[in-house]
Parts: structure tokens; C-alpha cells; sequence
């Protein structure tokens, strides 16, 4: 089984469509790891802030049979592709890391780009992998973000999913 690591966010009814996100996920992968949610501004574009998480599943799905299977529920869940690159979304899943794979496999660039560059991905990652390293660099995600330079404004904030609370603002 591999150890995934995947972004989660929207910024078009977010509580409704992460919730939805985060139940098909623990539909198809069982019990997930999950960060403290965060807002934050849109990157790229003027629009809505977007909610953002981190979540850490296992499979034993391939990289590319995992992609098909995030975009079947970003799909299901009103996903828009035809749009710009840089715009509101209603779910967006990205695959973040595989285990420790490094490169281009399947049509996917592992570890995703956004790791090093943006604060709503790198934060939520150090908090549920910590010790874990970027397969690049070989830094752990904690020191990472600890050495982290950007200025992006996020913040923490509360969020239920089910009748849990999973995240409560600072």
C-alpha cells in the first residue's frame, strides 16, 4: 500500500463540497489523515477565498488509476474543465505525493509543484506529515514550511465534516 498525500480545496460552496470530497474519499480509501482546514485568498486570480486541507489516504490504486478515480469525483461534484486554469473551482483534489516517487509517472508530476510554492498546500502537510520527506529535496515538510519565505495570506478555521469537528480556527 502506498502512503498518499492529496490537497483538497474550493472556493464555489466550499463546506458542501469538501464534505463531499472527504466522504468519497473515506468511501473509496477507508479512514483518511486529515489537516486542519485553512482559508485562504485566491492565487492567480480575483475571486472567492478558497478552503483548503490536506488529506493522507493508503491504496494500492496506481498513480494514474488514483488520478482518474480524484477526477471522477471532482467530476461528480461539478468540477469545470473547460475553463481557465486559474479560477473558482466547486472541488479540487490534487495528488500532492505517492510514497516517495519522484518525477513524472502516469502523467503526474510527483511531488506536485505547489508543495514548495504555496502556503494553503505546504502548510496542512506539515501538520499531518511532519517527519515526512519531499522526494526532491529531501527536506521534511517541517522544515520546510519552517524556512518558508512567501507571503500568502491563510488562516485557520473551524470545519465539521459529519458530526466531527475537524478543524477550529485560531
Amino acid at each position: 500500500m502506498a502512503r498518499v498525500y492529496l490537497s483538497l480545496g474550493s472556493n464555489t460552496s466550499p463546506t458542501g463540497y469538501i464534505c463531499a470530497g472527504l466522504d468519497a474519499l473515506a468511501q473509496q480509501f477507508g479512514e483518511l489523515i486529515i489537516s486542519p482546514v485553512y482559508e485562504s485568498v485566491a492565487v492567480g486570480f480575483e475571486g472567492e477565498n478558497f478552503i483548503n486541507l490536506v488529506v493522507g489516504i493508503e491504496t494500492s490504486l496506481s498513480v494514474g488509476e488514483l488520478s482518474s478515480r480524484l477526477k471522477a469525483i471532482e467530476d461528480a461534484n461539478g468540477r469545470e474543465r473547460s475553463g481557465p486554469k486559474y479560477s473558482g473551482r466547486t472541488l479540487d483534489i490534487d495528488i500532492l505525493t505517492y510514497d516517495d516517487l519522484c518525477g513524472v509517472v502516469d502523467g503526474v508530476t510527483l511531488p506536485r509543484g505547489e508543495v514548495l510554492h504555496n502556503a494553503f498546500v505546504l502548510l496542512p502537510l506539515s501538520e499531518v506529515a511532519p517527519e515526512e520527506k519531499h522526494a526532491r529535496t529531501g527536506d521534511t515538510f517541517s522544515a520546510i514550511w519552517r524556512d518558508y519565505q512567501r507571503d500568502q495570506k491563510l488562516w485557520r478555521v473551524d470545519f465539521c465534516w459529519g458530526d466531527q469537528q475537524i478543524s477550529f480556527a485560531e
